[in-house]
């Protein structure tokens, strides 16, 4: 018998809650509820509305329970590094949005305590000014810290809303830079050295671990007649896009595209050589214990903002459109680092690019569809120079190529990313972080069972993706 679940999927700009359906050699999901997810700029600073992200999940698990009464089970995943305070269970304040500028001083008194050398020793991460250790050294800077009982990352948030258990999930704590590389744990040593107060956090759970039943309260609310399960998944939605990689060869790369290009292998342990750290490369809990070996690139993130300004003044944009218009130009178009840190705040990003290509004296593109060209191409050579790198430090071959999520229905950034790699490219599913969520919760609750790679094979088998091969014109000019 196939068997429905719920994955509430929390993107950072936009949600939604889809049905997983799971049986003998049987997967499939649907999408019962989209929302937008807005950031909120308040006199303080930019805050996600977490309230609205909750009601809109909320109404999305009401609505799935609804089509599929016999609901098994729900999982929550979402971005990571973000988090709210609470304190006897109330939340202190609406939690911040990571591009919220307030960690820039907190960087270098972090470094202060505890050089960048050292913290790579410790948790294997890389370094981004939103990581949530420089958050929570803001924090501690405000007095906010000093009032808090709690800590709970969004996925967890929501799970505590949605049960009552307040837990912290490791996929997800792994990017906080507080769990011990060497253990899994919370790194009792260098959270002292840091300064902040060890009680705020909560007790570490892995993926698969049941948090219970939805509130009663909750439940009635939504006309839920039945108990519904909650599971903890790869909360962290880069760790359940992985799961869902249809890998049938463990010599892959991976690159999770949305907002955010997550780009790297999986691994059995971390890396953690000096070139490791200077390359900015992450290690980062996966399913299983697995490691993601990544570095983070800007994404689409740069192509969405763009368009974003460009409708501020002309209005409604066509993207398929203007990405069949520079699919189809045949001027050179000049290229961009796709990492410089200008490029993370919101804002006027054509200005951006056009300020960075006149620094370094590379023409500017002269019409919107040579922007956008000039935006995946830049994206393209990012990916290819990413993977290149995880797999000579952590001395892994590479023989495909996926990219799963939004950025898998991107022809013209999955054909140049073979072009500059080299490396054919499989491009899909689409919606893997919803798809690896459900197949957490469906191991968990006994409808599948086997390791990530039988769950793999199962994803394959029911998702095909689009297979791109590197031009060997095109690909032999990058070499």
């Amino acid at each position: 018998m196939t068997e429905a679940v719920a994955a509430v999927d929390l993107g950072a700009t936009s949600g939604r809650v889809m049905l997983g359906y799971v049986g003998h050699n049987e997967l499939s999901v649907r999408p019962v509820a989209r929302f937008p997810n807005l950031p909120v700029r308040t006199i303080d600073g930019l805050h996600w509305n977490i309230l609205e992200l909750f009601r809109n999940a909320a109404a999305g698990i009401g609505a799935a329970a609804r089509e599929e009464p016999e609901l098994r089970s729900v999982g929550v995943d979402s971005w990571a590094v973000d988090y709210a305070l609470l304190r006897g269970g109330r939340m202190l304040g609406a939690p911040y949005h990571y591009r919220d500028e307030r960690t820039n001083p907190a960087v270098d008194a972090t470094h202060s305590l505890v050089p960048r050398a050292d913290l790579y020793a410790e948790n294997g991460l890389q370094f981004l000014p939103f990581n949530t250790l420089y958050q929570l050294e803001a924090e501690r800077r405000s007095g906010f810290l000093d009032i808090a009982d709690t800590l709970l990352l969004v996925p967890d948030l929501v799970s505590y809303w949605l049960t009552g258990a307040r837990v912290a999930e490791r996929t997800n704590a792994s990017t906080t830079g507080l769990v011990d590389i060497s253990t899994g744990e919370w790194n009792d040593h260098l959270i002292a050295r840091l300064g902040l107060p060890r009680a705020v956090l909560p007790e570490l759970v892995s993926p698969g671990t049941g948090l219970g039943q939805l509130l009663p309260s909750l439940a009635a609310e939504l006309g839920i007649a039945r108990r519904v399960e909650v599971i903890a998944v790869g909360s962290h939605d880069t760790a359940s896009a992985v799961v869902a990689v249809p890998a049938t060869t463990p010599h892959f790369a991976y690159i999770s595209c949305g907002t955010w290009g997550l780009v790297g292998v999986e691994l059995e342990r971390p890396v953690l050589t000096e070139a490791g750290r200077l390359a900015n490369f992450t290690n980062e809990g996966g399913v299983d214990g697995r490691v993601r070996y990544l570095h983070n690139v800007m994404g689409l993130w740069l192509l969405n903002e763009t368009v974003r300004a460009w409708e501020k003044s002309a209005g409604p944009i066509d993207l398929e459109g203007l990405l069949a218009e520079a699919g189809a130009v045949r001027t050179e178009v000049s290229e961009f680092d796709a990492n410089d840190p200008r490029f993370l705040a919101t804002g006027d990003l054509p200005s951006r690019i056009a300020e960075w290509l006149t620094e370094h004296d590379r023409p500017v593109p002269r019409s919107r569809a040579e922007f956008v060209l000039s935006i995946i191409r830049s994206l393209a050579a990012a990916f290819a120079e990413a993977v290149r790198a995880a797999a000579d430090l952590s001395a892994t071959r590479v023989d495909v190529i996926h990219i799963v999520g939004g950025g898998a229905q991107n022809e013209l950034l999955c054909q140049l990313t073979a072009d500059r790699s080299g490396v054919p490219v499989l491009a899909g599913p689409i919606e893997a972080t919803a798809i690896g969520n459900v197949l957490v919760q469906a191991r968990a609750t006994g409808l599948v069972t086997g390791s990530l790679e039988s769950l793999r094979t199962l994803v394959a088998a029911a998702f095909s993706p689009k297979s791109y091969e590197p031009t060997p014109a095109a690909a032999s000019r990058w070499r």
